[in-house]
């Protein structure tokens, strides 16, 4: 109980810090095309552009798309673990909910804020199409960094929690192409 309410200090503490920065950012929903367009990214980050792109990889590289394809969809699993966990343990109010100044420009999947679990997925598959295929992780970083800024952008989120989701997402992609390097070579 006494690390929740450290915890529960520290991010009451961040939520006024980040507050200002995140009224502005949520401001940009007042303009119905980039809410529109956020709106798309973000349901398409709610795990349907990954599918079909994990879905897709056995046809983007027939050599070695089959195992990154499995590879990514079981790394996946371990990103949602990840984020679930955190978030109940350590409970920060989402900024719609913590000030009603700030829009939310779509419902939330679930009840808490930190991490970003959409960032989190996109920065480990985004690390792990660096490893493995270069070339299109290029072309899907703008993606990646759309469904970042989804979050701030529709209230969903404070900066703090896209960018811890980014740096555990990326950490975990990382570690599990590092860990899993030799199969995916053998296969």
């Amino acid at each position: 109980m006494a690390s929740t309410s450290k915890a529960s200090r520290f991010f009451d503490l961040a939520d006024q810090r980040e507050y200002a920065l995140c009224q502005a950012i949520n401001q940009t929903v007042r303009f119905r095309p980039v809410l529109g367009y956020f709106r798309v990214v973000s349901r398409l980050g709610d795990g349907w552009f990954w599918y079909a792109l994990i879905l897709s990889l056995p046809l983007l590289a027939p050599d070695h798309g089959p195992a990154l394809a499995i590879l990514m969809a079981f790394t996946g699993l371990t990103c949602t673990l990840s984020y679930k966990c955190l978030k109940r343990w350590l409970i920060r109010e989402r900024p719609f909910i913590s000030f009603p100044a700030i829009n939310c420009g779509t419902p939330p999947l679930d009840r808490y804020s930190f991490p970003s679990g959409h960032t989190l997925h996109a920065a480990c598959f985004q690390a792990m199409l660096f490893w493995a295929l270069p070339v299109t992780a290029w072309y899907v970083l703008p993606f990646t960094l759309s469904v970042a800024a989804s979050r701030v952008v529709l209230g969903l989120h404070y900066p703090s929690d896209v960018a811890a989701g980014a740096v555990i997402g990326g950490s975990i992609g990382w570690l599990s192409v590092w860990i899993f390097e030799g199969m995916m070579l053998s296969l």
